[in-house]
């Protein structure tokens, strides 16, 4: 499980998973249903994009996201 804290490090971390499947941005981004604009701005970690998209390219690469949330007091 890898900690993070910004939009630019999920973009890095997207960026490597991509590549180490051998796809282009254009492929991820079919396999996602997101454009080309949208996977180039998500990679570099635009933080405004759209959250359900980022969660759709995240998903069509295999990461999954967990959010750790703290017990009631």
């Amino acid at each position: 499980m890898i900690q993070v804290t910004s939009a630019k490090e999920i973009g890095k971390i997207a960026r490597k998973v991509r590549k180490l499947q051998k796809m282009d941005q254009q492929t991820a981004g079919s396999v996602a249903n997101c454009g080309l604009t949208f996977v180039s701005h998500f990679e570099n970690g635009k933080p405004t994009v759209q959250l359900e998209k980022a969660l759709q390219m995240l998903d069509a690469l295999g990461v999954r996201v967990y959010l750790d949330v703290p017990p009631e007091s």
